[in-house]
């Protein structure tokens, strides 16, 4: 019997290693997606055409417009993103989009919108090296990404060695694996934290992951009074899905770290990335920004003892006081990791959220939730075609 739960234990570590594994690839038809689209730019003209074209450009900075940011490097899940958007869009003319992305990814992410606008909306596509203002010295996360060999290793390097499996529990070897994912060192991931630089003249964005589907038109939420504060967003320590709604600060956070003990309440409530509401007008006046590179570098000081996982809990501690909460109802999360998941809630929710392991456009994404994700794919396109993309 103790044979046979060993085995049981071992099995299941190694279900959580290769799930792991599974989530941080890349999937050889995105990656060929990507590649083709870069090879594009430097053979098609009109892959290269301006972005927005010049007429256009004044919607960019018009606040009378409903404006977008999305910083991601995956082609395909930004498609969804935008194509979702102004599908489900009442006055989709009304619609901007800024997409960020990184340098390897900047030609084929502008080839994808250039040879597939998506009318009447408008969209930019930027690449993290084209923000002048986005430099080592402002970005401590680029010096900590470049620099700190430890750092790197912790994200990059091998996740199993020298883990003690016999003294954790299953969830807890899957919340350490899920904390070491290389995306939380990712300028893409950080650069919500630096909006008010990269858009200075744009008053209220909404930004939004990469992994969501927006079913229902977004307009309201440029009308929401936020009452003086910067983020509108959902909180997540209440609802009727106890397991992804009941986070509280205790779920981000080292309390048994002085530091943390000291400065933050266990009971508090969190709020989700994913959708945010922000009112940049608001956030210039706040020292948010800098307080985020505070403790973030107090994590990197202290060997990442503070907290493991990402972007948010340095953004929980930045945005304290200055959270303005949403209905729900705009933002249903847990999609990537809870597969049971309410359908018909699904289909209310104005955006659905794939955060977690289980991505639609991975294997491991969960069947019964990736049609909502496969309408906005264009299986018709050339390039899906040719990636064996398959619906």
């Amino acid at each position: 019997m103790e044979k046979s739960e060993r085995e049981i234990r071992e099995s299941k570590f190694a279900e959580l290693t290769n799930k792991h594994f599974a989530a941080s690839a890349i999937p050889k038809g995105i990656n060929c997606l990507s590649l083709r689209l870069t090879d594009a730019y430097s053979s098609n003209a009109h892959a290269r055409k301006q972005l927005p074209s010049p007429e256009f450009l004044p919607l960019l900075s018009d606040n009378s417009y409903h404006h977008f940011v999305l910083s991601t490097d995956n082609i395909l899940a930004a498609s969804v993103v935008v194509t979702s958007a102004v599908y489900s869009s009442i006055n989709p003319e009304k619609v901007v989009f800024h997409v960020i992305t990184d340098r390897k990814t900047y030609a084929g992410m502008h080839s994808w919108f250039a040879l597939n606008p998506v009318s009447p909306a408008t969209v930019e596509v930027r690449g993290v090296h084209q923000f002048d203002w986005l430099t080592r010295e402002n970005v401590p996360v680029l010096e900590a990404e470049e620099n700190r060999n430890g750092i790197w290793n912790y994200y990059h390097g091998n996740h199993v060695a020298g883990a003690n499996l016999s003294s954790t529990t299953p969830r807890t070897f899957a919340s350490k694996l899920q904390a070491r994912s290389p995306k939380y060192i990712s300028i893409l991931n950080h650069i919500r934290i630096y909006l008010p630089e990269l858009f200075p003249n744009l008053d209220k964005v909404v930004f939004s992951d990469d992994d969501v589907v927006i079913q229902h038109d977004l307009s309201p939420l440029w009308e929401i009074d936020l009452n003086g504060k910067v983020n509108g967003a959902v909180e997540t320590c209440r609802g009727e899905d106890l397991w992804v709604m009941s986070k509280r600060f205790r779920n981000y956070f080292n309390f048994s770290h002085p530091l943390i003990a000291n400065s933050l309440d266990p009971d508090e409530c969190a709020w989700a990335y994913g959708l945010n509401v922000f009112d940049l007008r608001a956030w210039r006046k706040t020292n948010i920004r800098d307080t985020y590179h505070a403790w973030f570098k107090e994590n990197l000081s202290s060997n990442l003892t503070l907290w493991k996982l990402g972007t948010l809990p340095p953004a929980l501690i930045a945005f304290k006081g200055h959270v303005h909460p949403i209905d729900p109802s705009w933002h249903m999360l847990g999609l990537g990791y809870q597969s049971k998941t309410n359908i018909e809630n699904v289909k209310k929710a104005a955006v659905i959220h794939y955060n977690g392991q289980s991505k639609p456009w991975l294997e491991i994404g969960f069947e019964h939730l990736r049609p909502f994700w496969n309408k906005y794919v264009n299986y018709s396109n050339e390039f899906i075609r040719n990636c064996h993309i398959l619906e």
